[in-house]
């Protein structure tokens, strides 16, 4: 089988030396170079091209956005970020996302060696799912720690629905993943100020939904925060859930508003769109549109299945507009789209739907 070949570049000669050895440690990866900075991984792109690139932000002689914007023009590339947390951090990697990143990385300024090595699965997977992303779908478009997988369980049970027969408010509930960010700019920035009230699960590290949000809020008609306990979900506004919580709608009298919980990974995720898709389920019903959308793994399908079973109407996207196909095809394999449409389509369900 042929090895996934990983160029590193990051300025940190510590970063370097870990990651290189992590990755090296899995058997479906070759490390083929680390590079100090965007320039020398130039020089070595020159002799072979990787599969990925993991890339830091903050670099001497080029900063990594310069770079991915220019190997995104010239031969678009996987790229994973691995890049510090904080806020002018966060946002300077919306850039990146924005300019095709396939996912990121998150990595603290102290105990850095041990963090890197803690979090090696997670490495691993990022790069291995970035591998197999159809990156091209992204510029176009203007793994995991091993742990016990729980269910939607651990956070709400199932059944019980409370949706009211008939309001005149609905609600459309998105979920997503690899890939999201550029899917859910396409979609909010082609909606009208008047639209029906959005929740959005979009699997990403805490601190960053929030630059996220405010980044899409900036370019959208529609208002996109992220979400905060008790928001109201009002149309014309998109509640995005907080990278590390979940989140769940919840109903009073005819109104609809969120809660922001804690809890345990759902999926290996927090937030997770099982928990979403099920809490929407149980109270919105047929007043609600569920759509998935591109993404790793199976988070999602089940909730969405939950929420046809419920009469709500139900998107998946397509195989050919998704970076990743993974979460949409699993809620397709199990018969929990209603539908199944191109990116562009998207925007206009959520409007006539």
């Amino acid at each position: 089988m042929k090895k996934i070949n990983v160029l590193i570049v990051d300025d940190s000669a510590v970063v370097r030396q870990v990651l290189s050895g992590l990755l090296e440690d899995d058997p479906a990866i070759h490390v083929i170079g680390a590079a100090s900075d965007p320039i020398f991984a130039m020089e070595h792109m020159r002799r072979q091209w990787p599969d990925v690139i993991v890339l830091d932000v903050e670099m001497p002689r080029m900063d990594g956005i310069s770079f991915m914007k220019k190997i995104m023009a010239e031969r678009p590339t996987p790229v994973v970020i691995c890049s510090t947390l904080t806020e002018k951090g966060a946002e300077t990697t919306m850039q990146a996302l924005a300019a095709g990143a396939v996912s990121i990385v998150t990595k603290p300024k102290i105990g850095l060696k041990r963090f890197l090595e803690d979090s090696s699965s997670d490495i691993v997977g990022a790069v291995k799912a970035a591998s197999h992303a159809n990156v091209r779908r992204m510029v176009a478009a203007p793994l995991l720690k091993v742990a016990p997988k729980l269910n939607a369980d651990a956070i709400l049970p199932a059944g019980g629905g409370q949706a009211m027969a008939q309001t005149t408010e609905r609600i459309v509930a998105i979920g997503t993943s690899t890939g999201g960010t550029q899917a859910l700019e396409v979609v909010l920035t082609a909606l009208p100020r008047v639209c029906p009230g959005i929740v959005i699960v979009q699997h990403m590290p805490e601190k960053f939904t929030e630059a996220f949000a405010a980044r899409l809020n900036g370019i959208s008609q529609i208002e996109v925060k992220e979400a905060q306990n008790n928001d109201r979900v009002l149309p014309g506004r998109a509640l995005i859930a907080p990278g590390g919580r979940h989140m769940v709608l919840r109903r009073s009298g005819a109104q609809y508003f969120v809660e922001v919980v804690d809890g345990p990974l759902v999926n290996r995720h927090r937030p997770s769109v099982d928990v979403l898709f099920r809490s929407v389920a149980k109270v919105a019903g047929k007043n609600a549109l569920g759509i998935i959308m591109t993404g790793m793994g199976d988070d999602g399908a089940a909730g969405l299945l939950e929420m046809r079973q419920a009469n709500a109407c139900t998107i998946a996207q397509d195989e050919a507009s998704c970076v990743v196909f993974g979460m949409p095809k699993e809620a397709i394999k199990r018969g929990a789209a209603e539908k199944i449409v191109p990116l562009s389509a998207i925007p206009g369900e959520i409007i006539n739907g």
